[in-house]
């Protein structure tokens, strides 16, 4: 059994779903969810474990936003959305690696990156997975009273962040991470572009910043991100 972790960021609206490697986010607006990321393949079972744990239903599952192509963030996606009947949201560029037509975009590792990227590797691949729907930088979707899309490529071409302006709430995907502090997420395909990805989401100054990897920052959010994205 997937082990998995569930621990709620805003009260009755967002919890993170923590796996031993990674994350993912359940939002909520009523009875409606959504899911950004999807944990690891073989993971399925696990997430909907957690979403009835809460006392809600995987059939209100309505979509799941894939913030980019890499394994830990796909693996589940697939099997959940033929399980519920939810669609898969994922940027133009990352869609036909999801989708299995192209192969992974190899990053530019740092030589202390080279250990962690190996051990990351031991995740199960993800299978090929449909992408219902291919959004660009500005897009809105239905939830979280509208929820913007954000390219923010550098980590891979079509990675993006997904802004929940109307409650504060960015998740950042891989572009950001939160592992001990808050810094340039690791494993990019040009680290220049995923820097400037970085701090064009500082910029947008969320009061909520939730990560990749890492533990959500609640307080201070918009300093912290600036302050991290400066030194970067």
């Amino acid at each position: 059994m997937t082990e998995l972790e569930v621990v709620e960021v805003v009260p009755h609206r967002l919890h993170m779903l923590r796996f031993p490697i990674g994350q993912a986010y359940l939002w909520r607006d009523g009875e409606a969810l959504t899911l950004v990321d999807a944990g690891h393949a073989g993971a399925a079972d696990a997430i909907e474990g957690a979403v009835r744990s809460l006392g809600l239903r995987p059939e209100r599952l309505e979509r799941i936003v894939l913030t980019h192509c890499h394994r830990d963030h796909v693996g589940a996606a697939g099997e959940l959305a033929a399980r519920w009947g939810a669609r898969i949201v994922a940027h133009r560029l990352d869609a036909p690696v999801i989708r299995g037509e192209e192969p992974v975009p190899e990053p530019v590792l740092l030589d202390w990156e080279l250990p962690l990227y190996a051990h990351g590797l031991t995740i199960p691949q993800a299978p090929p997975t449909r992408v219902d729907q291919e959004v660009e930088d500005g897009e809105r979707l239905p939830f979280g009273d509208g929820a913007v899309i954000v390219h923010a490529p550098g980590h891979t071409p079509g990675s993006v962040a997904v802004h929940l302006p109307e409650h504060g709430v960015l998740f950042t995907g891989d572009c950001v991470a939160g592992v001990g502090r808050v810094m340039p997420g690791v494993f990019n395909v040009d680290r220049d572009q995923a820097l400037a990805s970085f701090r064009r989401l500082a910029d947008l100054a969320p009061s909520v910043a939730c990560f990749g990897h890492g533990d959500p920052v609640t307080t201070a959010a918009a300093d912290t991100l600036r302050s991290a994205a400066a030194s970067a």
